[in-house]
């Protein structure tokens, strides 16, 4: 069957499309991307602003026409941390549900670690033995750790790209003390996990996934994207360490024009490779591979998980 999944999440709202079946690998058969940034689109309360909705709404009709068109049978909507966290998050669901039919499913945190996690390890396999899985988006950074499907521990910070980005990051470029307080920000919110994780052991294979750790081994010389899903990409901490001061001294402008950096990351991308280093640091990672698979292919396992063999 032809399944859609829409992702509402607070950098973008991405529709994406997969022929899948219980027991076979989904095979992506169409992808629609819209940048909404809603975690940028906040108020001084914490609410999504009347625009913002607006917005919201008039990108969902988007995606549910290109959803149509594409024969899509089921749609799995869900949203992540910048509706979650919206201070009038219940409101923009009515509305969504009332203009668009829509029942978007609001996951926690932990959710989203826990589907990301699943998606890593039926991509890697039981043969990768104990994994540690780490995901930036532009609202929380999540992480979990684990030998079986569902993870031994799962926690989500409030570290995401974008919103440190919106918060501490007012510069462009940005002043040097600005970086400094968001690096110790970042280093004491990631410390308080460690303790949860460390008492596991050490994993096997540690995964990341997300558009900003693509990014930042695409930088440290990862292959690039069009060189297809199964070639092996892996980012070193080394290679991460040497690329933040370069980032932390680039304009938006400059940011944009690096090998696999598009303009609507390029702002982002210093306070993300900030959080990817504190986290490859603190928990004491020198290279991890990049998973192609993440959240949304972990929301789609699971529904072919429940769905009739026949």
């Amino acid at each position: 069957m032809r399944l859609g999944v829409l992702d509402v999440g607070s950098n973008t709202v991405h529709l994406l499309v997969v022929d899948a079946h219980p027991g076979a690998r989904p095979l992506p058969a169409h992808s629609h991307k819209t940048e909404l940034r809603l975690a940028q689109l906040l108020d001084e309360g914490g609410a999504i602003g009347s625009d913002g909705v607006d917005r919201l709404v008039a990108v969902i009709h988007e995606a549910l026409r290109a959803a149509e068109d594409k024969g899509v049978e089921d749609l799995l909507p869900f949203a992540t941390s910048a509706v979650r966290e919206a201070g009038n998050a219940d409101d923009v669901l009515a509305r969504v549900r009332a203009e668009t039919g829509v029942e978007l499913q609001v996951l926690s945190g932990e959710e989203e670690a826990r589907l990301t996690f699943l998606a890593a390890r039926r991509w890697f396999g039981w043969s990768a033995g104990k994994l540690l899985v780490l995901d930036i988006g532009g609202g929380s950074l999540e992480i979990a750790y684990g030998i079986d499907e569902e993870p031994d521990a799962a926690v989500s910070l409030p570290l995401g790209a974008g919103r440190l980005t919106a918060a501490w990051l007012p510069g462009d470029p940005p002043g040097p003390e600005d970086v400094r307080a968001l690096r110790r920000h970042v280093r004491a919110e990631i410390a308080r996990t460690v303790g949860e994780f460390s008492r596991f052991g050490t994993p096997d294979h540690v995964v990341a996934t997300s558009k900003t750790f693509k990014q930042l081994a695409r930088l440290a010389g990862a292959p690039r994207s069009t060189e297809g899903l199964y070639v092996q990409r892996e980012l070193k901490r080394e290679s991460l360490e040497s690329w933040v001061p370069r980032l932390s001294g680039m304009t938006n402008d400059e940011r944009s024009e690096l090998p696999g950096v598009s303009d609507g990351r390029a702002g982002q991308l210093l306070a993300g490779a900030l959080v990817a280093e504190g986290a490859m640091d603190l928990f004491d990672v020198e290279r991890l591979e990049i998973c192609p698979w993440a959240l949304r292919e972990g929301v789609i396992l699971r529904r072919l998980d429940h769905m009739d063999p026949a």
